[in-house]
């Protein structure tokens, strides 16, 4: 079946420019298995016919390889650690902050940002990006669950968000003007340059070394000097200084 895999990862790079290769063998193998299983297709042969013929089915998959959970503040403490960085450290060494939410996802982790930036009445753009066309279609439209907000200050709901229904709710247009969503994939794309901050957390733990090795180095040269990377709680940096990178506090480090 590996050989198979190896094919069908070919396949898939022609056809949506996605790179399989670059992902943890076991772990996509298994996530292609199970929504083969969900789809009750036999073969990979199959399953790239069904590709092919079912524009549906086509983004149910590209959707279900990338990981789409997400929630503001995600790992609350280490996102307050971030954000206590950015307003007394990077924020006064630059006149307006330009930021990068990489794997954005739904948009919880850039409108986190975007609400920062406003309370804290701070000069600033985040771009927000993500590799899946249909989640970022949802991002642009706002609209979180309760649970989603759970670590969101009932203030603060109230202040930047728009009860649409009991327990669903739209983001305000003062967040909503701070970020720009667009298609980016980590793996094979060129990185903007110019950064003050990239938010990439979460994603790497899925990649192979080589691969989230050659993505750190990426987001080293799309950061200024001084710019900073804050991962996720399950991510570590290896060999940080060949990354160009030191570590400044929990899941942070600055560009050399």
């Amino acid at each position: 079946m590996e050989q198979n895999f190896n094919e069908f990862n070919r396949w898939v790079e022609r056809k949506y420019h996605i790179h399989l290769d670059d992902y943890k063998d076991r772990q996509m193998q298994r996530r292609i298995n199970n929504i083969m299983e969900r789809n009750q297709i036999a073969t990979l042969s199959d399953y790239e016919r069904l590709l092919d013929e079912d524009p549906v089915k086509r983004a149910e998959f590209i959707e279900h390889l990338t990981i789409n959970v997400t929630e503001f503040y995600r790992n609350h403490e280490l996102f307050k650690s971030f954000e206590k960085y950015l307003v007394t450290q990077l924020a006064p060494q630059f006149d307006s902050l330009k930021l990068w939410s990489a794997a954005c996802s739904t948009g919880a982790e850039p409108y986190t940002l975007a609400m920062i930036l406003e309370k804290n009445r701070l000069l600033g753009q985040i771009t927000a990006t993500d590799i899946d066309h249909d989640i970022l279609q949802k991002a642009r439209k706002g609209e979180y669950s309760q649970a989603e907000l759970k670590n969101v200050s009932p203030a603060d709901i109230r202040h930047y968000f728009m009860e649409q229904t009991p327990g669903q709710f739209q983001v305000g247009l003062p967040l909503k003007k701070r970020v720009s969503f667009k298609k980016h994939d980590l793996l094979a794309d060129q990185y903007e340059t110019g950064f003050h901050a990239v938010i990439c957390r979460n994603v790497t733990i899925y990649f192979k070394p080589e691969a989230r090795d050659r993505v750190y180095r990426n987001i080293s040269e799309a950061l200024v000097p001084g710019g900073v990377l804050f991962t996720g709680a399950t991510e570590t940096l290896n060999s940080i200084d060949k990354l160009g990178f030191e570590k400044v506090d929990s899941f942070i480090y600055r560009k050399k």
